[in-house]
């Protein structure tokens, strides 16, 4: 047996008060930021993952010569969680925003002249600051845009604290403020299905009006996009490690947890191979599933709500040419099954050629289909929206598949999704699927993280000042 402990800390021997021990279940992004802030209130922390690596679902691989991420993540100006998380692990200048948002569409049914249209801001204020690119996007008519207009300011209007809002699909809403199916295709959707991995039909109004009011209705740089210029597993594994060495963190990879149990003293005792560890104060940042099989009894009401939280998959197809087919580090889509495609070949380490990463969001019709069906399906789709691809040879072509990417954001699922703290005492919760307000990102899980933390300071009797004041909008 070991105490979930790394060496004293002189200045908690100079407080007068007695240290405290957490475990952190969960090597993800939920379970970094849980580990990284309770050590920096001067917790003692062990973090457990079962995987080989930190980072949870946002990791890099070998293939080869390449260093491949799983798949395309991208921040957003107003995700001052996740910013602040790049801050705190020293990696904020590897994943630098755009100067002001600039989205390139490509239409591939478009009439010549007219395939390419840009979504972008000015500096002016909300919401005057997307009128020029509204007016001159070439993929809605001109009654289509003013339409949208009219919709984006209706939103505007709502109010995110309803709990109506998440019993109605942001389709019918759309649909009942004069929307097109064109106008969602060709916007609505081309945000929401990559901010919410599911279509307006599929995805909570709460969710969905969230995500607009936030990103595009709050701020005229809300919507800047950021992402990473190296591999992902330099910033979520490698730095983060770093982090949480400096600060004492005993971080256990390749560690599976078996069981959590409270025991009579008040503490807790976490079982894993060979080990029980034991702490004043344990965080589960781990999947919902994984948290229903190790909550205690009486730790939740109806912990059976966790498993009624539905997944949603992102597929993400990889190809490398032998030479540059795409001038721009990104583009969206439309009238085409391809959705968003990143260029990745100076961050993968690629010497020759280019490679295109491509994110196809809301895949559940795509995401067990076989490599050559969709090699079939997005070569010729590449070879229609960007003609220098057409003379170019193929050199690898191969797919990463998250069958279980995110939560589902539909209908309902608000009243499914618990807050931080639990009824057990010192027994929180974290990650992207709990009651952050926010969809499955890089930010709700960020927020989660800082929010455990805080319950789990609260439970140990210690102040949540210094790093949860810096940030107390995410708590």
């Amino acid at each position: 047996m070991s105490d979930a402990t790394r060496p004293e800390r002189p200045d908690a021997e100079a407080s007068g008060r007695p240290e405290r021990a957490a475990v952190v279940v969960g090597g993800g992004l939920a379970g970094l930021t849980a580990a990284l802030a309770l050590a920096d209130a001067g917790v003692r922390v062990t973090l457990l993952e079962g995987r080989p690596r930190l980072g949870g679902l946002a990791f890099s691989f070998q293939r080869g010569a390449l260093t491949v991420d799983n798949g395309q993540h991208v921040y957003l100006r107003c995700c001052t969680a996740y910013r602040w998380f790049l801050d705190r692990i020293d990696a904020a200048s590897l994943a630098p925003l755009q100067d002001r948002l600039d989205v390139p569409v490509l239409d591939a049914e478009g009439k010549p002249g007219r395939r390419l249209g840009r979504i972008g801001r000015t500096a002016l204020p909300v919401p005057l600051h997307l009128a020029k690119s509204l007016a001159t996007y070439p993929h809605l008519s001109l009654a289509e845009r003013a339409r949208v207009g009219r919709a984006a300011l209706a939103l505007k209007g709502l109010d995110l604290a309803d709990p109506a809002l998440d019993t109605q699909n942001f389709g019918s809403w759309l649909a009942a403020h004069g929307q097109s199916e064109r106008a969602i295709e060709a916007l609505w959707d081309l945000v929401g299905v990559a901010t919410l991995n599911a279509v307006a039909g599929d995805s909570s109004l709460g969710l969905a009006a969230m995500v607009f009011k936030t990103g595009l209705l709050s701020d005229p740089g809300a919507a800047d996009i950021g992402w990473a210029r190296v591999p992902l597993g330099e910033l979520h594994d490698t730095l983060a490690r770093k982090a949480l060495d400096s600060v004492g963190v005993r971080t256990e990879v390749r560690t599976r947890v078996t069981s959590i149990s409270h025991n009579e003293n008040g503490r807790w005792s976490v079982q894993v191979p060979g080990e029980t560890l034991h702490a004043d104060a344990v965080v589960l940042a781990v999947p919902q599933r994984e948290a229903h099989e190790l909550l205690p009894e009486g730790a939740l009401d109806a912990p059976e709500r966790l498993l009624e939280i539905g997944t949603a998959p992102i597929l993400n197809v990889h190809v490398v040419y032998d030479r540059q087919v795409l001038s721009r580090p990104f583009f969206a889509a439309l009238g085409s099954p391809v959705q968003w495609v990143f260029d990745r070949t100076e961050a993968s380490g690629l010497r020759e050629g280019q490679y295109l990463a491509l994110s196809q969001s809301a895949a559940q019709d795509e995401i067990d289909e076989p490599v050559s069906v969709l090699r079939e399906r997005y070569l010729p789709e590449l070879e229609r929206l960007l003609p220098a691809t057409r003379g170019a040879q193929v050199k690898d072509f191969f797919v990463t598949r998250e069958r279980t990417a995110t939560f589902a954001p539909t209908p309902g699922v608000g009243r499914l999704r618990p807050g931080a703290r639990t009824k057990a005492p010192g027994l929180c919760l974290a990650g992207a699927w709990t009651a952050t307000g926010w969809p499955a990102t890089m930010e709700s899980a960020v927020r989660s993280g800082v929010s455990a933390a805080g319950a789990a300071l609260n439970a140990l009797g210690r102040p949540r000042d210094h790093l949860l004041e810096l940030f107390e909008e995410a708590a």
